[in-house]
């Protein structure tokens, strides 16, 4: 199976990035189907976003 570099927009900010053959290999390794939405700046963004967002919502009961 050959894999070709994509050219992809990002969902968050519109800039092009590209999805790199080497990117999509393991992609398909890992069994993934959908190609990514977000650039990698937008991906750590929202990583950190969820990361700290997830750690601040949670909700400990003391009982």
């Amino acid at each position: 199976m050959g894999f070709q570099d994509k050219s992809l927009k990002c969902v968050d900010c519109g800039a092009t990035f590209t999805f790199t053959s080497g990117e999509q290999e393991f992609f398909a390794t890992k069994g993934y189907t959908n190609e990514p939405k977000r650039c990698a700046g937008c991906r750590r963004a929202k990583k950190q976003q969820n990361g700290d967002s997830n750690y601040s919502s949670r909700s400990y009961s003391t009982r």
